[in-house]
């Protein structure tokens, strides 16, 4: 029996034209919709250009998740951490886990957009040596070790100790991970989780195999341990009753976040161009290699099972939310995969199922309870047909038996 966990990934990509005020509260809604469908993650990004990718800080966007759920664990996937003095980070985790009560995991990142670091003046050559150094120093703060100092070519630190704890006595780390193996080497080093976001991509979907494999040999290299329930596979779905309805909702946002985003800003313009949107769903969704599941429940059930045999197994499937379909059947799409996909997946409903064959090809075994009704039935002939018999006699009776002779009494 698989146990699988589920959660979302909002990097986010929203086109860009809908108002930012009623963006930012709509991704909000969606994370209270989340945990009411019983979903066990949330994560989200920071990103400070392109126009799509709008949330700048995730600590803030999950603070505010915080106090519209209770239960759900809460992500930052990622912070850039060439970004920020690691003392900072470290502080600013912190008192996102108080505030959440203990829900907080703590990803990490060197940066996606070269244009953010292009922004900061950040040489990207430098950016995963930094995210690696700065990884070791809050884990280390976390700790709560004696005051320490450090000196970094990009940061300072003099009698770092934080004054505050996390709230969770071992927060979770956890890394991204596309398709070179330098995310699974740092989990190792670092005994951090995985969010594998190459999973969406053709090239990342042929590496999944070998993946996990990079991430034990860092952690044997270590000392350390990795644990495969902390691996998280990101999958891109939109699900329907049918096929054709799923197609028909997210064909047209599909090739538009396609076209104008994935290729076109992205990639700056080198890739496929869809000139239809239902060449947009063949070839992302019925493609050789497919990078989402366009379908139903059952069609993401088998996806889910085969990225279990492909992988060796994993902890977690994580759906990137985006904006193909429109807000209504978007909600439905997460809804169905809540009700019908994750106790599918989980086998929550196997006993249901025994318990329901086990009823059917007995049905013999039955045949006693019906003869028992028979026998009350009978029963009650016989007593109607003594009744009637009393009062051919002169002694009339209530059905219930007793006598209505003035000064007699019935049977009790």
């Amino acid at each position: 029996m698989v146990d699988l966990r589920f959660g979302a990934f909002l990097a986010p990509h929203h086109p860009i034209g809908e108002h930012p005020v009623l963006q930012f509260q709509s991704d909000l809604a969606f994370v209270e919709q989340l945990e009411q469908l019983g979903y066990d993650e949330f994560w989200c990004g920071e990103h400070h250009s392109t126009g799509w990718e709008m949330i700048a800080s995730p600590e803030l966007f999950l603070a505010a998740a915080a106090e519209r759920t209770s239960r759900i664990m809460l992500g930052t996937g990622v912070v850039s951490l060439p970004y920020h003095h690691p003392y900072m980070v470290a502080q600013r985790i912190v008192q996102l886990d108080y505030q959440s009560r203990g829900r907080v995991i703590f990803g990490s990142g060197p940066g996606a957009l070269p244009s953010d670091a292009h922004t900061m003046g950040i040489d990207p050559m430098v950016q995963r040596d930094r995210q690696d150094e700065a990884m070791g120093v809050i884990r280390r703060l976390f700790r709560g070790e004696e005051p320490f100092s450090y000196e970094s070519e990009w940061f300072k630190l003099k009698d770092a100790k934080l004054q505050l704890l996390p709230l969770q006595k071992d927060i979770e780390f956890a890394v991204a991970s596309i398709v070179s193996p330098s995310g699974m080497t740092l989990a190792g080093k670092h005994e951090a989780g995985v969010l594998s976001i190459g999973s969406m991509s053709s090239a990342g979907i042929r590496a999944l195999p070998t993946q996990w494999g990079f991430a034990e040999e860092s952690a044997a290299k270590h000392g350390t341990t990795v644990d495969r329930k902390n691996w998280r596979i990101v999958l891109s779905w939109h699900i329907a009753e049918t096929r054709e309805k799923a197609r028909e909702e997210a064909r047209d946002g599909l090739m538009k976040h396609n076209n104008e985003y994935t290729v076109g800003t992205l990639a700056g313009g080198e890739g496929v161009i869809y000139k239809t949107p239902d060449d947009a769903v063949d070839g992302v969704a019925f493609a050789d290699v497919s990078t989402a599941v366009i379908g139903t429940p059952d069609d993401l059930v088998d996806r889910i099972r085969q990225m279990l045999e492909l992988t060796g197994g994993f902890g977690t499937v994580i759906g990137f939310v985006h904006d193909w379909a429109n807000r209504e059947n978007t909600a439905r799409s997460w809804d169905m995969v809540a009700r019908y996909v994750i106790p599918e997946v989980n086998g929550i409903l196997d006993d249901y199922r025994e318990s329901n064959k086990f009823v059917i090809e007995n049905r013999s075994t039955w045949l006693r309870a019906g003869d028992a009704i028979a026998a009350k039935i009978r029963e009650n002939e016989a007593a109607l047909a003594a009744a009637e018999l009393d009062e051919a006699e002169g002694r009339p009776v209530l059905r219930s038996g007793k006598s209505i002779t003035p000064g007699v009494a019935g049977p009790e």
